[in-house]
């Protein structure tokens, strides 16, 4: 069986990529996808990894987790997907000791050991510093990014490292990446590598994260264009989005207010600067997959 895991990261599709696989879960079935509500597992799972810190987890802990995930109905599962923006941690020690998420190898490792009799994959979104430390920080009771971060300085943040670190932890699992900015082009090529389907499989919901950002005379303009021109590739459409992004997005949706202390527009460029330029080692550490628009 293939086990993949989506892991978040905090702050980027909110549980709306996990949503839109939940609305092909019917149309996923036939072709041996499981996509198990997350009130079956997440819990479970935390419990678990809490509970076994660096102990190695016992020969029936997969049967015990699969007995909980799966339905009776559900069938044969040649591919079984798991979504846990919680996995490495709760948002408020997402910093502990100074260190981005570091139990995420640990955690990783021992799901690993868990199912290692099977295919295991993980999925990862990445976000802008400059934006993400301010939305995480909303996202807990610290007051500050100073006490959010617990020593680490947000020029110091390369998410390179973290994945680095995932890679070398899990040698030989491949680790696909994207950029949250990027979701609104590429919602439809997601959802279609998580469940493992070709390129042409039709899924629900592939223009929603467009849809969030787009006003609603371009969303009905837009899925008008794709009526006439059905025989478009993916790469034409994509092209399409891109155009009708620049002449309908609504930059109410678009833009991130940013008002903390001590953060001005040179921090700002200077950190969205070093995160282009991260993204791109991210896509050079052996073992990843960095899917772009």
């Amino acid at each position: 069986m293939q086990v993949v895991l989506h892991t978040g990261l905090h702050e980027t599709d909110s549980d709306r990529l996990f949503k839109t696989l939940l609305r092909n879960r019917d149309g996923l079935r036939p072709e041996g996808v499981a996509i198990p509500g997350p009130g079956r597992y997440r819990k479970l799972i935390s419990e678990m990894l809490n509970t076994l810190g660096d102990m190695p987890p016992s020969p029936d802990a997969r049967d015990v987790l699969l007995d909980s995930i799966l339905d009776e109905d559900t069938g044969h599962v040649d591919r079984l997907i798991l979504s846990h923006e919680n996995l490495f941690s709760v948002p408020k020690i997402a910093f502990q000791g100074g260190v981005v998420y570091r139990k995420a190898e640990q955690r990783l490792r021992t799901l690993r050991e868990v199912f290692s009799g099977d295919v295991f994959e993980v999925f990862i979104a990445l976000r802008n510093p400059a934006t993400y430390l301010p939305a995480l920080l909303g996202a807990t009771p610290h007051e500050t990014i100073p006490q959010l971060m617990q020593g680490l300085d947000p020029a110091q943040l390369r998410w390179s490292d973290l994945i680095a670190r995932i890679t070398g932890a899990l040698p030989g699992v491949p680790v696909t990446v994207w950029c949250d900015e990027d979701s609104p082009l590429i919602w439809g090529e997601l959802v279609r590598e998580l469940a493992g389907v070709e390129p042409t499989h039709p899924i629900i919901g592939a223009y929603s994260r467009m849809a969030d950002i787009m006003s609603q005379e371009g969303m009905t303009r837009f899925r008008a264009y794709l009526a006439e021109k059905p025989d478009l590739t993916e790469i034409q459409i994509r092209r399409v989005m891109v155009a009708f992004l620049d002449k309908y997005a609504d930059e109410s949706k678009v833009e991130h207010e940013l008002d903390l202390p001590g953060w001005d527009a040179d921090l700002i460029e200077d950190l969205t600067d070093q995160y282009e330029e991260d993204i791109f080692d991210v896509g050079r550490v052996p073992g990843v997959t960095l899917i772009t628009p």
